[in-house]
Order: C-alpha cells, then sequence, then structure tokens
C-alpha cells in the first residue's frame, strides 16, 4: 500500500475551500469572528501568505493520519510490519480479494466526519473551556472540521 501524495495535496487543499466557504461572512463567518472578539481592521492586515501556507502544512498533516483511519487496508498493512516485501503469502493473497473494498469517497467521509467529531471537535473543545471560549464558537470551529475531515477523508479513500 503506496501513499497517494497527491491525494493527500488535493485533500489538504480542499480545506482552504472549506474554510473560505465556512468562515465566509454570510455562513459563520460574521458569528466566529464575534465570538474571538476579532474586529476587521484594514491598518492591520494579517500574513495571510503565512496563514494560508500553514493551513496547507498542517491540514497535509492531518490528511496523512487521516489515511491510515479511512482506508481499511492500511490496517492490514500494519499486521504484516508495514513491509509487503517480507510478508506471507497470505497477504498478497488477501490485497487481491479486497484491496480495492470501501474505497470510495462515502466511504471515507463517513470515517473522516467520525474522525472530526469524535478526535476534532473533542480536542478543540478542550481548548475552548481553558481559553474560556463561547460553546457557539467550539460548534462553529468544531463543525468546521467535522466537515473538512469528512471531505478530505472521502477524497484520500476514493482516490486510487
Amino acid at each position: 500500500m503506496n501513499v497517494n501524495f497527491l491525494a493527500l495535496i488535493v485533500a489538504a487543499l480542499s480545506s482552504l475551500v472549506t474554510g473560505f466557504i465556512w468562515y465566509n461572512p454570510k455562513v459563520f463567518g460574521n458569528a466566529w469572528m464575534k465570538e474571538t472578539g476579532i474586529v476587521h481592521d484594514e491598518s492591520k492586515k494579517p500574513n495571510m501568505v503565512k496563514i494560508f501556507g500553514m493551513t496547507i502544512v498542517y491540514a497535509f498533516f492531518i490528511a496523512f493520519i487521516l489515511q491510515m483511519l479511512v482506508i481499511h487496508q492500511f490496517g492490514a498493512l500494519g499486521m504484516i510490519g508495514g513491509d509487503p516485501t517480507k510478508a506471507l503469502p497470505s497477504y498478497a493473497s488477501f490485497m487481491a480479494d479486497y484491496g480495492t473494498n470501501f474505497r470510495t469517497f462515502k466511504h471515507g467521509a463517513l470515517h473522516g466526519s467520525m474522525t472530526g467529531l469524535f478526535f476534532c471537535l473533542p480536542i478543540l473543545g478542550v481548548g475552548a473551556l481553558y481559553e474560556n471560549r463561547s460553546f457557539k464558537y467550539t460548534m462553529i470551529v468544531g463543525g468546521y472540521w467535522v466537515v473538512t475531515c469528512a471531505i478530505m477523508g472521502g477524497i484520500i479513500c476514493a482516490w486510487q
């Protein structure tokens, strides 16, 4: 099982597209700005190259781990120690029979959304509690990551 770096890059880039939509003022942008206390000030423009660049880097890290969670065949690879050349013949037989099972966008989106809901949201929620953020903030930011992980998981799983 090889790592599909192109799928991971596209999945990482999808987080920007999702963010452009999710944080648009007509969607959740204004509510998010209100909850964070961010005030739109033209004189204090953030470094958007840095922000978007690091967003892609961090999203790539997430995509890299998501592939292990949304593609079941990585579990079979892990069971043999990660090196298919050293596996017993049963591994090749298993992969021949089941190597592309559940490799759909829908299946990846299911596992991606579960990752967002049961991993990302709790991490963000705990941080929000200690930062004294509102429940609304947690739902906006957590919801973004649930949707983003679903899309990323779908892309990664379906791209063969």
